[in-house]
């Protein structure tokens, strides 16, 4: 069990970088996710049986699995506000164009 679960933590920690990236790596989260999953659910069957290493090696997904959704949030937080920018500049533009020294 315990080497799913480390196997696991090392996806999660991949799953992190990318998070924290710019770039767009979305088929490969998603590829790295499902793996992950696997793991985490051929490990559950054990979990009456989890050592402390096995309680470590969770504890540790779980604070990185919540360190990546936090990443996650925080660019599409950034993406929505430079949404909202764009939006408000192509309003103003349209209206600046209809009244404007052209619009007239």
């Amino acid at each position: 069990m315990n080497e799913a679960l480390r196997r696991a933590l090392d996806l999660s920690r991949q799953l992190a970088e990318l998070a924290a990236a710019d770039g767009d790596g979305v088929a490969r989260t998603a590829d790295l996710d499902a793996e992950r999953r696997r793991l985490l659910e051929s490990a559950r069957v054990d979990l009456a049986s989890i050592d402390a290493e096995g309680r470590r090696l969770l504890q540790e997904i779980v604070s990185l699995n919540d360190l990546s959704i936090g990443a996650l949030e925080h660019r599409l937080r950034a993406m929505a506000r430079d949404l909202d920018i764009a939006v408000a500049g192509s309003r103003a533009l349209r209206a600046y164009s209809a009244t404007g020294p052209a619009g007239r």
